[in-house]
Formats: C-alpha cells, structure tokens, sequence
C-alpha cells in the first residue's frame, strides 16, 4: 500500500517528536482491529488508549501517536509524541485537507447524514475516486480521524457532520474545508442542549462557516426552519442551492413512488425532468437523493452518472437495511424479513420508519400465524429533553402506525408509547433491549416483516443480532 504519513510529514503536520524513521500506510484509533502498517492514535474515552499502545505495535502498527512514553514501551519504539493525542489528531486532519486536491463535500441535518453520506460516496463513485467517513464518524474525533485516513489523490471525499450541543459544527466544517454543504432537514432533536428547533437550525446551518470561497449550500426546501438556515446563508454570503417539493426550488421533486423495497423519483430541475431510482423504499430518502443530486452537480460531477449511479444504492445497516433470515434447515420452517433502523431514533425518524414499514409487505400462510404481520420492536428515545416522555407518547398518532399490527417496546422512556398504544396493537413492555433480544423468538413467526428502531444508545442493535440469529440471515436484495 502507498505510504499514507512518513514520519517526517507527521512531525511537520503535529510539532510532536518521534526519534524513529517509520511510514505509515493507514491511522486507527482500535487496537483490536488495527492493521499492519497503521499509525495507532492512543485517544483516551472510556479508558486512556495509552494502555493500548504496545498491544497496538505488537499487532504490526507502524508507529502510535501519544502524548507519553506509555508503561511497558520502550523509549525508542516508533513513537510520535505531542502534547495532546486529540490536538495531534486534529492537526494531521489539516495537513491532510491541505495537501488534498480533489473536491470536497460535507452533510449535517438532523435525519439521515450518514444514509446522505453514503448515497454522496455512490454518486460520487461513478465521478472518480472518492475518499468517504466510514460508518458514522461525524464528532469531535471522527472527523478529524476521517481526514487524517484521506490520501491526497483521490477526486472526491465526503464527509459527515453531527453535532449534541451547540458550537460544534463550526469548527469541524472549518476543519473539513468543504466546497458544497449539504443540510438534508432539522427537526426537533438534542433538545436537551437547545432551547428549541431554531436554535437547532442555527446551528446546522453554522455549516456555511467552513465553505471554501466559492462554495456552495445546498438546502432542503420544505424544512419548517429554511430561513433560518438560509439567512445563515447570507449572512455568509454563500449561494444557496435549494432542493425540495413546494416552493420554487432549483431541484423539484415532482414526483415519488414507493414499491416494496424500491422508490422512483421524477424531478425538474434547469428545465430538465429527470428520474431516478433507488433500493431501498422511503420518500424521504427521495429527497435526501434530490439533495445529493443537487450537490453532485454543484461539485461539477455528471448528473446523468449519478443518477445512475444511485440506481445501485441501499440502505446501510441500522438504517433501513433489511435482512431475510431463512428459519429451519435451508429455510424449510419460511422466512422473516428485520428492518435495521437501530442505530438513531428521533421522532420525525420514527414517523418516517413507520411510513416505510406500513409499505412493506408481509407473507401470510407461511407460519404458525395464518397472516403475516408487521411486528415493530422500539427503543427509547434519547437527548430529547423535558419533553421526551410526551414525544414518547405522541407517536402514537403518527397516521402510518395504524398499519403495523403489534409494538413491543423497550427502556423506561418508551413506556409512555406502550401506555398509549390502542390495546390491540400493544404486545410487551421490556426494561431495556437486552430483556426484549431475549424474547424475540417467540415473539415473530415466518412471514412476519419485524422493524427494530431506536436511539444507538437505547442499544436496540442487539434485537437486530438475535432476529438475525434465528436462521440464516443475508442481506436482502433491492428486487425482493
């Protein structure tokens, strides 16, 4: 593999002192699943990552980033040490957006960065290379950690942007360096830092901080809190490029069918209708597409590559990917279908999910239960503040719940939905997510299609692993 960081541009970039010569070919913050040739960045969170630093070189790092000579390391192994690991980290981040040539574009909004972010990577992909964050590395650490791994010569690299409290978007899209940004929605999330969605708005759109001169923001249209996102806009003297279905947007969505596991789009933008397709279904994710489109040619890609491009996209897991998980021996007993939504819940996610999962189509006459059902399983809620109980208990009006025909729900938050379920659609209440992964065995039966969603930290992911673990469970196709 080409040489990531010498020594020498990592001492340049950091200030730090490293006595060895040493190269490195990738930059990880896990031990565990470091790779020979790493620079290993001994962050501290749960536990000081300095402890890690032998394990690390005994695994094949090249080097490791500290801020100490750790414990039981000698003092001449290929150490890089600054006075701070994050500072460190940070400042490879700006020396590696420096020497990058290619474009550059970031995504924030309240719903769907990181499905954005990966529709971003495929459009993109069918442009050049593209360099893109892996999973959801959006905070204080991801995105600097995010740059330090970009080479120089790729074409494109994207990048997300998330944020818990106020002032954090700023300084990473000052980082990032973007030259378009992309806001997909705001909505009524983190309210436990933010006096109210305004304010949440604000600082989204603090994105516009960042942009290269020149770039471009590409806004959403129909979120209630647009002007204020478009003031931040001008207050920046950036251009704003508007995507959305009402109004007069540059990029109009004209048009959206959902089918099963697919959606098709129709849109008008410069006076061209154009169509677009993707594999996973979702009217919002139509519009996050339109968005990216928007992006794509503000970058000065290809629309009609993008668009087919986009064509191959699906949902990423915990986040609309569906698994079938084939029961018996070679699938004998039928099968089940699990929606991934585990890994972020809010409330105008939640509506968006059961939207989806109302669509969604069960088998009947394949199990025990002559009809197949669609069994949601749902995890609290998080940072959703003074409110959250009765935000909890407001989804039971969301129209489409009316479709699904059973909802167990997990941790003391979404008690409050539980209480207010009509009592032919509630099935059980459990503490956390550990006690309802426990149970779902009986809880689900051949042709039933299960949705599993909830805050990350609600850790509803480990319902997704059990449902995977009754049969044999592979990702789904987009045609199935």
């Amino acid at each position: 593999m080409p040489a990531l960081w010498t020594r020498d541009a990592a001492v340049a970039a950091t200030g730090g002192v490293s006595a060895r010569d040493w190269v490195a070919t990738g930059v990880s913050i896990n031990s565990r699943s470091i790779a020979p040739g790493d620079l290993f960045v001994a962050l501290s969170a749960a536990r000081d990552g300095h402890e890690f630093v032998a394990d690390a070189l005994a695994r094949g790092a090249a080097a490791a980033l500290v801020a100490r000579v750790p414990e039981g390391v000698p003092a001449d192994a290929p150490l890089l040490v600054v006075g701070d690991v994050l500072d460190g980290l940070r400042a490879l981040g700006r020396a590696a957006r420096a020497r990058f040539g290619g474009r550059v574009v970031a995504v924030t909004g309240s719903v769907g960065k990181t499905g954005t972010k990966e529709m971003l990577r495929t459009a993109l992909g069918a442009q050049g290379s593209v360099h893109a964050a892996e999973k959801s590395f959006n905070n204080h650490w991801g995105v600097p950690l995010t740059l330090a791994r970009m080479a120089p010569d790729r074409d494109y690299a994207v990048f997300e942007i998330g944020m818990n409290a106020p002032g954090e978007i700023a300084p990473l899209a000052r980082l990032v360096r973007p030259h378009v940004a992309m806001v997909t929605t705001v909505e009524a999330v983190h309210l436990a830092a933010f006096r109210d969605i305004r304010d949440i708005a604000r600082e989204k759109g603090a994105i516009v901080e960042g942009l290269e001169p020149g770039g471009v923001v590409v806004l959403n249209r129909d979120t209630p809190t647009y002007p204020v996102l478009l003031a931040a806009a001008r207050r920046a003297g950036v251009r704003a490029v508007r995507f959305g279905a009402t109004g007069r947007p540059e990029y109009r969505l004209a048009e959206v069918r959902v089918d099963g596991s697919t959606t098709s789009a129709a849109a008008v933008a410069g006076g061209r209708k154009f169509y677009y397709r993707l594999g996973a279904p979702g009217r919002h994710l139509a519009m996050n597409a339109l968005g990216v489109l928007a992006a794509v040619e503000a970058l000065g890609g290809d629309l009609g590559r993008a668009v087919l491009a986009l064509g191959g996209w699906q949902a990423p897991e915990g986040r609309g990917a569906r698994w079938t998980v084939a029961l018996g021996p070679a699938g004998v007993d039928g099968a089940i279908t699990v929606i991934d939504e585990s890994y972020n819940a809010n409330p105008a996610a939640m509506a968006a999910a059961f939207e989806v999962f109302a669509g969604a189509r069960p088998e009947d006459g394949v199990g025990r239960v002559a009809r197949g059902r669609r069994i949601a399983f749902l995890g609290d809620m998080l940072e959703l503040g003074p409110e959250e109980r009765a935000l909890h208990a407001g989804l039971a009006a969301v129209p489409a719940l009316a479709q699904i025909s059973t909802v167990h729900c997990a941790g003391t938050r979404m008690r409050a939905l539980y209480e207010a379920l009509p009592g032919g659609q509630r099935g059980e209440w459990f503490p956390d997510a550990e006690a309802m992964a426990a149970k779902v065995r009986r809880l689900v039966d051949a042709g039933d299609i299960a949705m599993v969603k909830g805050s990350n930290g609600s850790r509803v992911g480990q319902v997704v692993e059990a449902l995977k673990r009754l049969g044999e469970a592979r990702l789904a196709d987009a045609a199935e």
